[in-house]
C-alpha cells in the first residue's frame, strides 16, 4: 500500500477494473482481457477474500488450487507477522510494536480482508502518538473505502481527519485530504464542493495513489464548469497555468472548457459528445452520468439565452448544430424543471426570456417577511393584553 510518488494505488486500479467487467458498454474481447488482468492481480497479491467474493458474483471460475495456495500463503504470512509482534512486545520498543502492527494491517489490505484491515488499522492506531502517523492510517482507511465505495466509511474517516488536524498535522496531508474530500464530493454528486476542493489543491497535488495528475485535471474540469460563473471559470480554470500544461493530454476536454467560455456552441456540443465515452466509463463519474448531462446542457442553454430578450428557436438550434424539433424538445424539459427562465412562442418560433429580477425578488421577499413578522407581533400583543 506504500506507494512512491507518481504511483497509483494498485487496489484501485483492480477496482476500476472490475468497474470495467460489469460495464455493459465495454466489449467482449475488453472484458477478456481485463477478466485476465484481474485473475492475474488477485493472485499475485493472495487477494483470496476478494476471489471469494468474485467467484460468488460470476466474474470469476474458481480455481480450487489457486485459492488453497492462496490461502496457505495468507497463513505463513500472518504466522510470521504475529512472530514480529510478538517479538516487539517482548523486546523492542513502542515504535517497533506499532510498525510491526501496522505491517499487519497492510498484509491484510493487501489481501483485500477488509473487515480485519480496518479492526487492524484500529489496533495499529491505538499505538500510535504522532498526529501524522495517525492521519496516514486515515488515508490508508479512506484508500479502502474508495476500493469499496463505502461512502459512509469514507465520511466518518474525513471528519475524523478533521478532528485531528486540530490536534495539529502538516500542510502537505492536509492538502491531501483536500483531493481525498472533493472526491468524495464528486461521487457523492456535491459537484460544488468538490471543484472548490479540486481547485484549492491544484499546485500542491501530491495524491498520485488515487489518481494521476491528468486525471485529477480532467475532474477539476468537469466539476468547475457546472459550479463556477463566467467569471471565475475565467481566472480559475481557463487562463490556469497549471491547467494549461495538461488539459490538452486529455481528447476533446480543451475543446469542451475553451468552446464553453468561447460561446462556440457547436464546437462544444461536438467536444461535449466525444467526452461522455470518457465520463460514462469513469468509476466516480458513471452513477451521475444522466445528471451531469443534463447539468452541463442547462449551463451551455443558460448562457446562450443570458445574451438575448428573444430568439428565433431555428437561430438557437443553428447556433448548437441540431434541428429545431430537438432544441424543442430540449428547451421545453429543461423550462418546465425550472432550469431555464424562458418561454416558447410555439407559433412565432420564437424564444422569449423572462430572467428573474433579483432585487424585485428580494423586495418580494422582504415585504413576505415583514408581513410574517407584523402577524407573529400581532399575535403576541392580543397574549399580553389578556
Amino acid at each position: 500500500m506504500e506507494n512512491q510518488e507518481g504511483t497509483q494505488q494498485p487496489h484501485l486500479i483492480l477496482a476500476h477494473r472490475l468497474f470495467l467487467l460489469t460495464h455493459p458498454d465495454v466489449s467482449d474481447i475488453d472484458k477478456a482481457r481485463l477478466r485476465d488482468e484481474v485473475f492475474n492481480a488477485v493472485v499475485s497479491d493472495d487477494m483470496a477474500p476478494l476471489y471469494e467474493t468474485l467467484v460468488a458474483n460470476g466474474v470469476l471460475n474458481l480455481d480450487q488450487k489457486v485459492l488453497d495456495s492462496m490461502r496457505s500463503k495468507i497463513d505463513e504470512e500472518l504466522k510470521k507477522l504475529d512472530e514480529k509482534i510478538a517479538d516487539a512486545e517482548e523486546n523492542l520498543g513502542e515504535s517497533e510494536v506499532r510498525e510491526a502492527h501496522l505491517a499487519k494491517s497492510l498484509f491484510y489490505i493487501r489481501i483485500s480482508d477488509k473487515e480485519k484491515a480496518l479492526e487492524q488499522l484500529k489496533v495499529t492506531e491505538s499505538k500510535t502518538v504522532a498526529v501524522g502517523q495517525k492521519m496516514d492510517l486515515v488515508f490508508y482507511t479512506l484508500q479502502i473505502g474508495f476500493f469499496y465505495m463505502d461512502f459512509d466509511l469514507i465520511s466518518k474517516s474525513i471528519d475524523k481527519a478533521k478532528n485531528l488536524f486540530e490536534e495539529g498535522g502538516d500542510w502537505e496531508r492536509k492538502n491531501r485530504l483536500k483531493v481525498y474530500e472533493g472526491l468524495f464530493c464528486m461521487s457523492t454528486r456535491n459537484f460544488k464542493k468538490a471543484a472548490n476542493l479540486f481547485l484549492d489543491s491544484i499546485s500542491t497535488f501530491t495524491t498520485y495513489e488515487l489518481f494521476p495528475y491528468d486525471t485529477f485535471i480532467f475532474y477539476t474540469v468537469l466539476t468547475s464548469i457546472i459550479s463556477l460563473d463566467r467569471v471565475s471559470l475565467k481566472q480559475k480554470v481557463v487562463d490556469a497555468p497549471e491547467i494549461l500544461a495538461v488539459i490538452g493530454k486529455i481528447p476533446y476536454l480543451s475543446e469542451f472548457l475553451n468552446s464553453l467560455y468561447d460561446c462556440q456552441y457547436k464546437s462544444f456540443f461536438s467536444a461535449f459528445a466525444g467526452l461522455t465515452e470518457h465520463i460514462k466509463l469513469d468509476r466516480y463519474l458513471h452513477p451521475h452520468f444522466r445528471y451531469y448531462m443534463r447539468e452541463v446542457r442547462s449551463v451551455v442553454y443558460s448562457q446562450f439565452l443570458e445574451s438575448y430578450k428573444s430568439v428565433t428557436i431555428e437561430a438557437m438550434a443553428k447556433a448548437f448544430g441540431v434541428t429545431v424539433d430537438f432544441i424543442d424538445l430540449e428547451l421545453s424539459r429543461f423550462i418546465a424543471a425550472g432550469k431555464l427562465h424562458c418561454k416558447i412562442d410555439k407559433v412565432a418560433g420564437v424564444l422569449e426570456t423572462n430572467r428573474p429580477d433579483a432585487k424585485n425578488a428580494l423586495y418580494q421577499a422582504t415585504i413576505k417577511q415583514g408581513d410574517f413578522l407584523l402577524n407573529r407581533i400581532q399575535k403576541l400583543s392580543r397574549v399580553i393584553d389578556l
